[in-house]
């Protein structure tokens, strides 16, 4: 489970959790869990944890999942943009991957503001829509996505902005996107047969070797040139209430 948050191929996560400290009996709040390896991780770490998800399918295998790592985490059926059940100022982290650019972000936001505690944090990873060879791949694997995606634009960190007190953002993924090359012209895998962002994951030991090397170079050409990283594949945000 650990792998979600350290592994090669996770930059995002494990930045993330650079920001947010020690998790140890802090309320946890996550959105779209999906499989709840988020969930999982943040309970694994002494935090008390809600998952949510649009699916009942889904949090039954957060169940199974935490019960496999012999944790227990909270699930509740929940749309990322209608948190209604739960009351003003309860939770000290929100966490969301994937998820922004498959809702209503500003409603979402307003949302993840309201059951914020005052100083607590949300934290979020998505896509963005500025990058041509990205966008390519997208109209590609169009069988395999959802209607409803929004990648994340520049202008949006302004909807951050408004919200909250402090917003720190990092983009990830800038010249490792090779490896999507990769995937297609040596490996002959097509976008619409298998998700790219699930290859990456599961062949995260075999690819380590290059896409370390690949972070590092990232990490130091948006050092020096940070408006290229509007062309990387994601961007964390954290921000503080």
């Amino acid at each position: 489970m650990n792998e979600s948050f350290t592994g090669s191929t996770c930059p995002e996560a494990a930045w993330i959790i650079t920001q947010l400290g020690n998790l140890k009996g802090r309320r946890v709040l996550e959105l779209g869990t999906g499989a709840g390896e988020g969930a999982v991780y943040f309970a694994l770490q002494g935090a008390d944890v809600v998952a949510t998800d649009i699916s009942p399918g889904m949090l039954k295998v957060v169940d199974a999942v935490a019960a496999k790592h012999r944790t227990s985490v909270s699930t509740m059926v929940a749309s990322a943009d209608d948190l209604s059940a739960f009351a003003d100022e309860s939770f000290d982290i929100v966490y969301g991957a994937n998820t922004l650019h498959h809702v209503d972000a500003p409603r979402c936001l307003d949302e993840v503001r309201r059951v914020l505690k005052p100083g607590g944090f949300g934290a979020f990873w998505d896509p963005l829509a500025h990058n041509p060879a990205i966008n390519v791949y997208r109209r590609m694997a169009a069988r395999v996505r959802t209607p409803d995606e929004r990648p994340i634009r520049r202008q949006d960190i302004a909807v951050f902005r408004e919200r909250f007190t402090e917003v720190r953002c990092r983009h990830f993924w800038l010249t490792a996107q090779i490896i999507f090359l990769k995937f297609y012209f040596i490996d002959h895998i097509h976008p619409s047969s298998e998700r790219y962002w699930k290859l990456i994951l599961v062949r995260e030991k075999s690819l380590r070797p290059v896409i370390t090397p690949l972070m590092r170079l990232d990490d130091f050409l948006l050092r020096m040139l940070p408006g290229v990283g509007w062309w990387c594949w994601n961007i964390a945000v954290v921000v503080r209430k």
